[in-house]
């Protein structure tokens, strides 16, 4: 039975290797999630996202409610993330996160007049931890509820 914490490291080291998120923010045009490569460098936010100010994201002024949700590659952890959502285009965080794989998106690289660094300020968390559902099958075969493993494998986690 994992604690609050552990799951919460468990989401910083896994959203670390597989980058993968689906990001959304209150006032932008249709609300939908889009699917954005997060790169966290601490253990508590920020979480930032490169985008082109031409996109519904990247085109947001001041800060607005967001939330991120993620699931590990291995689906073995779940979350779903409300912040803070701003552009942050400052030079030496841009100079810092840049690689070739954020280079492919901008034909003037770093100088680029469309890019936009958005910076997710955690807030709130809700972490699952998933069990197999082969175990959760056999359990039941046993005569066991495998909800009841459940209930001790998800927190809400406050992330500042």
């Amino acid at each position: 039975m994992p604690s609050a914490k552990e799951l919460e490291e468990l989401f910083w080291k896994d959203l670390k290797s597989d980058m993968t998120v689906m990001l959304g923010a209150e006032g932008v045009e249709d609300g939908h999630l889009r699917p954005m490569t997060a790169q966290a460098e601490g253990d508590h936010g920020p979480i930032f996202m490169f985008t082109s100010k031409d996109t519904a994201l990247g085109g947001i002024k001041g800060v607005h409610k967001a939330q991120l949700a993620f699931a590990s590659k291995n689906h073995e952890l779940f979350a779903t993330v409300h912040g803070k959502l701003s552009i942050d285009n400052d030079r030496e965080t841009i100079e810092r996160l840049w690689s070739p794989f954020v280079e492919a998106w901008f034909e003037q690289g770093k100088d680029d007049p469309k890019i936009a660094l958005l910076r997710f300020e955690p807030e709130t968390a809700e972490i699952w931890q998933n069990e197999s559902s082969i175990l959760a099958g056999a359990k039941t075969l046993f005569g066991s509820d495998p909800k009841a493993d459940y209930k001790d494998k998800v927190a809400k986690v406050a992330m500042r």
